[in-house]
């Protein structure tokens, strides 16, 4: 096996639609809402996981993407998280904020737990049993390079075997998702931040 990593596999969330290693798997109207449509792919992937249900929407957003990403393969425990986005868990900020707004209400600690955007790596480290570094990054917009550096920094330096990285995003406009699968399979393409930016880049509106 190499010992250079690649881009194994890739995952887009976007205008209702899964797009898994540049083929649409799955979609649904667009009008749908968004938990809705989380719902309806949890219902496609046909998993068991109550936890889901529990789950901040941007925290659904990184469980579905990686059940897809995965696709019944089994993570390497070193394999690192490491994500970026715009709008920090701002979506579970506001709603929270509301919460804490209402006369008639009492704050919901079951939001409250959300209200930071590094949960979701939390979440799916429980879920796939990982034990090594994660990290969470808020940038204006996806940044290739700066995942490359970082990730070239961990793998080179053994503190990772592999990685999930990618961009996570949701606000008010909508949300936006993109992970890669690094691993030293010899397949998919080289880990550049070329490679990476092109992937990111596909389907930007709904074919």
């Amino acid at each position: 096996m190499s010992n250079i990593h690649n881009i194994s596999a890739t995952v887009i969330l976007r205008n209702h639609q899964v797009i898994l290693n540049e083929k649409v798997v799955f979609e649904t109207a667009e009008d749908l809402e968004l938990s809705l449509f989380l719902k309806a792919c949890y219902q496609d992937l046909e998993i068991d996981y109550g936890k889901f249900y529990k789950m901040d929407l941007l925290s659904k957003l990184g469980f579905i993407a990686t059940e897809y990403l995965l696709k019944d393969q089994k993570l390497n425990p070193e394999t690192a998280l490491i994500l970026q986005n715009s709008a920090g868990s701002l979506e579970t900020d506001t709603n929270y904020q509301a919460s804490i707004s209402d006369k008639n209400a009492f704050p919901s600690p079951s939001v409250f737990v959300y209200t930071l955007p590094n949960i979701v790596l939390g979440e799916l480290s429980i879920r796939h049993q990982l034990q090594t570094e994660n990290a969470f990054f808020i940038s204006e917009k996806f940044e290739a390079p700066f995942l490359i550096v970082y990730l070239q920094n961990l793998l080179s330096t053994q503190k990772a075997e592999a990685a999930i990285c990618g961009w996570l995003d949701l606000d008010k406009d909508g949300y936006n998702v993109f992970l890669s699968l690094i691993t030293k399979e010899e397949k998919g393409k080289a880990l550049t931040a070329e490679n990476l930016k092109n992937y990111y880049e596909q389907f930007k509106t709904r074919a």
